[in-house]
């Protein structure tokens, strides 16, 4: 149940974001969306009247939703990397356990 009307604002957002692009003269076909966030805001408290002359509390959980669309572009591709520069980081441990077998007894 909550999916359904969860879904519906997240659309409604959306639309009015393309509405906006369109009044800043953006192209709403390039628009993707670079950032979205959700935040609990603060509680809205009513009251709910019982019988026998209880109040018990009806609150309200809204949320603040941020969504930031961005005009597309292709990324840098990344260069390629040397296997030489790559440098393993160890641990202390898994150093004590190379030099071990390094300078360990046997058979050589």
């Amino acid at each position: 149940r909550r999916c359904s009307w969860a879904s519906k604002i997240i659309l409604d957002l959306l639309k009015n974001a393309e509405a906006n692009a369109e009044m800043r003269g953006l192209d709403v076909d390039e628009l993707v969306v670079k950032h979205a966030m959700c935040n609990r805001a603060q509680l809205q408290r009513r009251r709910t009247y019982r019988a026998h002359g209880r109040i018990n509390p009806y609150m309200s959980h809204p949320a603040h939703i941020e969504i930031i669309l961005e005009k597309y572009d292709e990324g840098v591709k990344k260069g390629e990397e040397e296997e030489e520069k790559k440098v393993m980081k160890l641990t202390r441990k898994q150093q004590a356990r190379q030099l071990k077998i390094k300078s360990g007894g046997g058979d050589e």
